[in-house]
């Protein structure tokens, strides 16, 4: 829910930057239900976007260029009110499924710029994820006795653009106590003592939990055969911090080692601290439960992921719903170029160069996502004419 600020808002406008500092502003993953818009103004001070031509692009096949453009296509239906992309979605409905044909709307319709860093460089940081499925119960049981949270229904979320507009995207998650908004509990509070929200299932394993909450969405296999699938309901409000950065900063691994499969070993061979490596991430993600079906799960645009076509961006970058061209390599260092459709968002997935790909469900999408940890270029294709996003001042990245 979104507070509408009443009597007392003047007070808690006051109050907002001391609550802040305690609870953390958040501009993460967003739900589903937001809508497809991002502000259109003058370019920010660096150069985030550089002007290139198409043969700046690196080439792409046949299956790759018809694979990108259909997993941006897809997500059209929730662009056609936008003042940016809605006249390039509506042309693109009538495109045929030949290459030919799709690189002649491209050039036609679109302009190309590299997106460079803070530090003006064109090398970001290219990373993955999948949709993981583990095993669980609808009911606490012996074995499944981790629960999987819903929203809670005393998570306050506060726009803090409808106060401070230079905060466009910001948002500040709390708890309600009297007339006083305060800092919702942290994940160390929550694994400790419990959630007010229900229990929407139950994990056998904390670390299952935890790699669910990184990942945003993931199935539970039932015993009866069935899945249960769960995506991404809300957040407790505080930043994501990479259990991974703390493993390193104890001596317990090597920056250049941490992956996914790292992260697991370590945990399974060292047990009695889990708690420990928990509780240094305060962010806690509640889940909602959601329709199974054969397509991906939905990102932060509310449309369907395809699996190596869809991407995770900064939204204060690239607007979500924007085609894009990604020039990087697999975990195995084969090159891998092709265009992708930018549509989620992730709390950890920050700055000019950054992209987090989807690649799918289950165990062998999670060994790609899990130790992909690449070096990349990325070039926007951005509507001709349209002018560009703003981007907020000195922007970081991770």
């Amino acid at each position: 829910m979104s507070l509408m600020l009443k009597p007392w808002s003047r007070r808690l406008a006051w109050a907002l930057p001391m609550i802040a500092l305690l609870a953390g502003c958040d501009a993460g993953k967003d739900s589903g239900n937001d809508t497809a818009k991002d502000e259109v103004a003058k370019p920010h001070a660096v150069a985030t976007y550089v002007s290139a031509p198409w043969e700046a692009l690196p080439a792409v096949s046949d299956s790759d260029l018809l694979a990108g453009f259909e997993s941006w296509r897809s997500a059209c239906q929730r662009l056609k009110a936008d003042p940016v992309w809605g006249a390039t979605c509506t042309a693109a409905a009538s495109v045929p499924g030949n290459a030919v044909a799709v690189r002649g709307f491209l050039k036609e319709r679109l302009d190309v710029f590299g997106l460079r860093s803070a530090d003006n460089t064109p090398n970001g940081l290219i990373t993955g994820y999948y949709e993981p499925v583990y095993p669980g119960s609808l009911t606490k049981t012996a074995t499944a006795h981790v629960p999987v949270y819903g929203v809670p229904d005393d998570l306050i979320i506060v726009n803090l653009e409808s106060i401070y507009p230079e905060l466009k995207g910001k948002r500040l998650r709390g708890r309600l106590e009297g007339r006083v908004l305060k800092p919702y509990d942290d994940a160390s509070a929550i694994n400790g003592q419990g959630s007010t929200a229900k229990p929407i299932a139950w994990l056998t394993q904390p670390m299952d939990l935890q790699f669910l909450q990184i990942q945003g969405s993931g199935r539970i296999q039932l015993k009866d055969g069935r899945q249960l699938r769960v995506g991404y309901g809300d957040q407790n409000g505080y930043p994501y911090r990479p259990i991974g950065r703390w493993l390193v900063e104890q001596g317990e691994l090597k920056k250049e080692d941490v992956t996914m499969g790292a992260i697991s070993a370590w945990a399974k061979a060292h047990p009695e601290r889990i708690p420990e490596l928990l509780a240094s991430n305060p962010s806690y993600v509640f889940f909602s439960a959601r329709p199974d079906s054969n397509e991906g799960p939905r990102g932060s645009l509310n449309v369907p992921l395809t699996a190596g076509y869809s991407v995770a961006v900064d939204r204060k970058v690239i607007p979500l719903g924007s085609l894009l061209w990604l020039a990087t390599t697999k975990p195995d260092g084969t090159p891998l170029a092709r265009p992708v459709a930018a549509q989620d968002t992730g709390g950890a997935i920050t700055g000019e160069v950054r992209a987090d790909l989807f690649w799918g469900t289950g165990d062998a999408a999670g060994e790609l996502a899990g130790n992909m940890k690449q070096q990349g270029q990325i070039w926007m294709l951005w509507p001709k004419g349209a002018a560009l996003p703003q981007v907020p001042d000195a922007p970081t990245g991770s």
